[in-house]
This record gives structure tokens, C-alpha cells and sequence, in this order.
């Protein structure tokens, strides 16, 4: 478990959080998908970044 600093948790940057506005922008943004697109991507393929972007078609996403 991770440390817990007096800044709060440490954030996870490897999960897309789909009610955070901000965090569907961002994706939808950086994979050229409309928001409405990365909602159903979360919902689908789970919260890992990495599925999202896969089942976006984005290129670039690795396989860990």
C-alpha cells in the first residue's frame, strides 16, 4: 500500500476515472475521441488507461 503523504493519496495515473470531467477531456483529447466515445471505452474495457486507449484504437497504447 502506498504511503500516505500530509498532500493526501498518491493518484493513480494508470486508470481513467469516467465521472471526472476532466480526466474524460483529457483522454478524449489525447486519443481524438468524443467524450461520449471515452465514457463507453471505461465502461466496456474497464478504468486502465491502457485498455481505454486500445479500445479507442489509439496506436500508441503498450501492452504491460
Amino acid at each position: 500500500m502506498p504511503e500516505q503523504s500530509k498532500r493526501g493519496r498518491a493518484q493513480d495515473r494508470s486508470k481513467v476515472a469516467a465521472g471526472q470531467k476532466h480526466e474524460v477531456a483529457y483522454e478524449a483529447q489525447k486519443t481524438g475521441a468524443s467524450p461520449a466515445a471515452v465514457k463507453k471505452a471505461v465502461t466496456t474495457a474497464g478504468n486502465s488507461r491502457t485498455k481505454v486507449e486500445a479500445q479507442l484504437g489509439k496506436g500508441s497504447a503498450r501492452k504491460k
